[in-house]
């Protein structure tokens, strides 16, 4: 044991200190809409909290793709750092810039098709009004939000992850503020309600994008990779490579979001005490979640630098640092979901017994699947991390699709174990794709050869 951690120590360390402010700022991007849930929550009850929270769960459903899509920039300027080229970071930073802006007009456009339709959805008439309006706003928010995700991929790609966190936790300030003011009405700004919640999201997008974007072109340590030939330099090969590669995983990405908003919206065809119960519980799985998402986002930073060096070795090793460092942090949160649960259900809502008791006992069973949900996503960054997308994309629609969803509705209705059925559900598919995804990393890095070109490698 003392030798394992003598070799992996190097390794463990580097990854930690890339998480921490990854996971910091992909916990600061979560808790924004834990703040508007608990706003709404707290200041207008549980149907409010339900329709928005609905809508929320959709309109992320609608951007997963852009926001994974994305993501892949990270990795992408990692292997070229490793590579030495400023040049071509230049260029990834570009054509990530505006690949975002495609997602941003086309999935905008989309995310207002479906609120025009929202009464598909099969959710009480209070519900349905609620989310079209909410959904409507929400999908103006994102053009900012893929324009700062975008951005973020050069500081994080580059190992320098306190700025995007920096950037995060102060439009997580301001979001509480503008969810306070516009819910309310306080002062000289008028009382919204529950679309108070919606503009404030927005408005907190808009200030991450300009602010990430502005201090990049100012900042000393970014100067190197703008320099004034670099503007000459096209862009076209590098937006097609991000859409090449990041599309598939977008669509890994989306098959995940798509299991839980349609688990959400089955919550609501049982009712509006079980959806809301369901985005109390899901709304603290996100946050754990998403945290993980930092350790991933690390993991693949470390994975893309080790393969630019063609380092079969140092691929392995910043793998399992990864899987290590998920799975002590899961443990955790998953000790603190199963022994405070009570405690959690109450910061989000209290005066009704019947809500806050169905969603402590999901939070119980969120607990359990916190280790398969670290892990899963995980495997997702380390894979992102060769460049590997299209299996994963798979893996992650058996998973989901073909294990998760289906039980989910055995188990709920079929078998009437209710919401907690569709919880059953979930945690199956979030397993199955925990095992297959290390096993595909693990089976790429042997095939790694010091004189392979990434294309061999992955043509296969």
């Amino acid at each position: 044991m003392k030798q394992w951690y003598q070799i992996f120590k190097p390794e463990l360390t580097k990854t930690i200190r890339l998480a921490i402010p990854i996971v910091i700022a992909q916990l600061g991007v979560v808790l924004m809409g834990v703040t508007d849930n608990l706003f709404v929550g707290r200041f207008l009850g549980a149907v409010p909290l339900a329709g928005a929270g609905l809508s929320v769960s959709l309109a992320f459903l609608v951007s997963s793709i852009g926001v994974g899509g994305l993501a892949v920039g990270a990795a992408l300027i990692s292997q070229a750092n490793g590579r030495g080229n400023a040049a071509e970071i230049n260029q990834l930073f570009r054509a990530g810039l505006r690949a975002a802006w495609l997602f941003g007009v086309v999935f905008g456009l989309v995310g207002a098709g479906y609120a025009y339709y929202y009464n598909l959805f099969g959710q009480t008439p209070e519900v349905t009004v609620i989310g079209r309006n909410f959904t409507l706003i929400l999908s103006l928010s994102n053009l900012p939000l893929f324009l700062f995700i975008a951005a973020r991929q050069l500081c994080d790609g580059l190992a320098y992850p306190r700025v995007a966190m920096s950037i995060t936790l102060s439009a997580l300030l301001l979001n509480a503020v503008f969810n306070y003011v516009l819910i309310t009405g306080a002062g000289p700004f008028p009382a919204l309600g529950v679309y108070g919640s919606a503009v404030a999201t927005l408005l907190s997008r808009i200030f991450m994008a300009v602010a990430v974007i502005a201090y990049i072109r100012r900042a000393t340590v970014f100067k190197r990779y703008f320099q004034p030939s670099f503007r000459q330099l096209s862009i076209g090969s590098y937006t097609r490579k991000i859409l090449r590669l990041g599309l598939p995983g977008g669509l890994t990405f989306f098959f995940e979001v798509a299991t839980f908003s349609l688990a959400a919206m089955m919550a609501g065809w049982l009712g509006a005490n079980q959806l809301a119960a369901h985005q109390i519980a899901i709304n603290m799985a996100s946050t754990t979640y998403m945290m993980a998402t930092g350790i991933s986002a690390a993991g693949a930073i470390r994975v893309g630098n080790a393969l630019g060096r063609r380092n079969q070795m140092a691929v392995r090793r910043a793998g399992v640092a990864a899987l290590v460092l998920v799975t002590g942090f899961m443990s955790l949160c998953a000790l603190v979901f199963l022994t405070g649960n009570d405690w959690l259900v109450s910061l989000y809502l209290r005066g009704n017994p019947e809500v806050a008791s169905l969603a402590a006992t999901l939070v119980v069973m969120a607990g359990f699947f916190q280790l398969s949900d670290g892990v899963q996503v995980v495997g997702i960054g380390m894979l992102r991390g060769l460049s590997d997308v299209n299996v994963p994309t798979i893996i992650s629609l058996f998973a989901y699709w073909i294990i998760g969803l289906p039980m989910s509705y055995i188990f709920g209705f079929w078998l009437h174990f209710d919401v907690a059925g569709i919880w059953m559900g979930l945690l199956a598919g979030l397993t199955m794709a925990a095992l297959l995804l290390p096993m595909r990393f693990f089976r790429l890095v042997r095939q790694i050869r010091p004189m392979d070109t990434e294309e061999r490698i992955y043509t296969h």
